[in-house]
């Protein structure tokens, strides 16, 4: 017997070219605040105590604690337990569990553009846990959620890029 709608997962990438260098791209996309801003007005996200410093303070492998999603700022919508699993120059990989997807994970790299600024590439899978997995359409609806979410932070890194005052 095959694997059932449960066991099905998503695999979404998204890239956005930004005119900035990579180093200042780099350090905007690991940061709480840059968090914070790429999801604005849509959610926000609290911050757990290990990532609270950024990437710096981060131990691969080890739980970095738990962030809830809030719809609009307020409304809690999705709880995930952090666990960075490694951190490179210029890229980290995020495997968690959140309460709606039993896997999820979530690479983000910085790669220098030979024609000037950088792009930033995000990999995201999931698996929708059993329960949402049953459900029919769950995983197109999971990947579309995801998608369109993505396609969100990145239009709000280029307005940041653009800015005129990124770094």
């Amino acid at each position: 017997m095959g694997p059932g709608a449960a066991e099905r997962g998503f695999e979404v990438v998204r890239r956005v070219h930004l005119p900035v260098d990579p180093g200042a791209a780099w350090a905007r996309v690991t940061t709480a605040d840059g968090v914070a801003d790429e999801l604005r007005p849509l959610l926000r996200m609290t911050v757990p105590r290990g990532l609270r410093d950024g990437l710096a303070g981060v131990r691969p492998g080890e739980p970095a604690g738990r962030a809830w999603l809030l719809l609009g700022g307020v409304l809690p919508v999705e709880c995930d337990d952090l666990v960075v699993v490694g951190i490179g120059e210029r890229w980290f990989t995020e495997r968690s569990s959140l309460v709606s997807l039993r896997t999820w994970e979530h690479r983000r790299e910085v790669l220098a553009d030979p024609g000037g600024g950088c792009v930033v590439v995000d990999r995201l899978r999931g698996t929708p846990r059993r329960a949402l997995g049953l459900v029919p359409g769950s995983v197109r609806l999971a990947r579309g959620l995801v998608t369109a979410l993505f396609a969100h932070r990145h239009r709000r890194l280029l307005r940041w890029a653009r800015s005129g005052t990124p770094g």
